[in-house]
């Protein structure tokens, strides 16, 4: 009887692994190709666009189309030079690539128009400028108008807190239909803003046959005109805005309110701390960083005021309602003048960008003055 034959070999081939060396060559490669390839489209349709060349593209699309595959090209280089990592960054990196088309891009590609001088009511097109629009805005006293109502506008933030957090604090107290309160001053934050400013402000603000119009004179107010006096037109403005707004701060206020630690208030009580001790000591200080990202969103929101002042008043009497979004928003519709109206809008973007940065670095040293937060 013959031994049995030993197996000595598998049956199958061992694959060799791939040598790392030579991923990475590929990825970088694939991207860099991918990086020409998008900045050639870029170049090649910015000089047409530029009058400066006779071969381009008849529309930005292609350059679109290469984003699309510098982007794949960008994902693919990532898993191939960085192995498992790289598979990780493949949850993220799609997010961050879509943000950086409909972000960025269009931030840059608005600094182009900018400097162009493009009315969409001439037949000349898009003509480059230099530094015209921006002259023109420095100049534009209407402008600037806009931009000193919208510091009244942030300011009235203020007020707007310290009304919501009393409702806040109405709220979370032990009181009779207290889940009925909540969704009843809840209910102007679920209506949209062009709603509220047909319903109230064109509506129940009519000066004829307005509901608070009469009631109004009944009160004695003679020519009961919400819209027609500067000062009483913005107040008109901030009050309905702040109809809509203050449920947004309140709940965000009473969430905190309502995750602050029971006892710690018990104790203060037994201590013998009054109301008012009680809140400046205890409550005010815990409920700082709600309050600080509360206050923060509200000012981003309130800085692209614009819906209810377009439908109410379009920004009159004389300017005194206008906001920076409805002032360029009337540019775009009304003069057709995309050139200087984004130019006002780029300045604009730059002075939130430069405006928020520096609040923040205020509120952070502020806050540091509360042990508690």
């Amino acid at each position: 009887m013959s031994p049995a034959p030993s197996v000595t070999a598998s049956a199958a081939p061992v694959r060799a692994a791939p040598d790392p060396a030579r991923r990475q060559a590929i990825g970088r490669g694939l991207f860099w190709a991918a990086t020409a390839l998008l900045l050639a489209a870029v170049l090649v349709q910015g000089l047409y666009s530029a009058g400066l060349t006779e071969v381009g593209f008849a529309n930005w699309r292609p350059v679109l189309y290469a984003y699309v595959i510098w982007s794949v090209a960008v994902c693919a280089s990532q898993v191939l030079r960085r192995g498992q990592q790289g598979q990780r960054a493949l949850f993220v990196l799609p997010a961050l690539l879509f943000t950086l088309a409909v972000v960025v891009f269009p931030t840059v590609f608005g600094l182009f128009i900018a400097f162009s001088d493009w009315n969409l009511s001439s037949f000349t097109g898009r003509q480059f400028n230099g530094v015209d629009n921006f002259v023109a805005m420095l100049n534009d006293p209407y402008y600037w108008n806009a931009m000193g109502n919208m510091v009244i506008y942030v300011l009235a933030v203020l007020v707007q807190y310290a009304i919501a957090f009393g409702l806040a604090l109405l709220l979370n107290a032990e009181i009779r239909a207290r889940k009925f309160f909540r969704v009843a001053f809840l209910l102007p934050f679920m209506l949209s803003p062009v709603a509220v400013s047909w319903m109230i402000g064109k509506s129940l603000m009519e000066y004829r046959f307005g509901p608070l119009s009469q009631f109004a004179r009944l009160l004695g107010w003679d020519s009961p005109a919400f819209f027609a006096t500067p000062w009483i037109a913005r107040a008109s403005i901030i009050a309905l805005d702040s109809w809509v707004s203050i449920p947004f701060i309140m709940i965000l206020l009473l969430a905190g309110l309502q995750a602050m630690p029971k006892d710690i208030m018990e104790a203060a009580k037994i201590d013998g701390a009054t109301g008012w001790q009680s809140f400046w000591k205890i409550t005010f200080p815990l409920m700082l960083p709600v309050s600080v990202t509360a206050i923060v969103l509200r000012i981003i929101f309130q800085l692209k005021l614009a819906d209810i002042v377009i439908n109410t008043t379009a920004g009159g009497p004389g300017g005194a309602t206008d906001t920076v979004t409805s002032f360029i928003y009337r540019e775009y519709r009304d003069r057709s003048n995309v050139g200087y109206g984004t130019m006002l809008a780029e300045f604009y973007f730059v002075l939130i960008v430069i405006f928020l940065t520096v609040l923040l670095a205020l509120i952070n040293r502020w806050m540091k003055r509360f042990p508690t937060t």
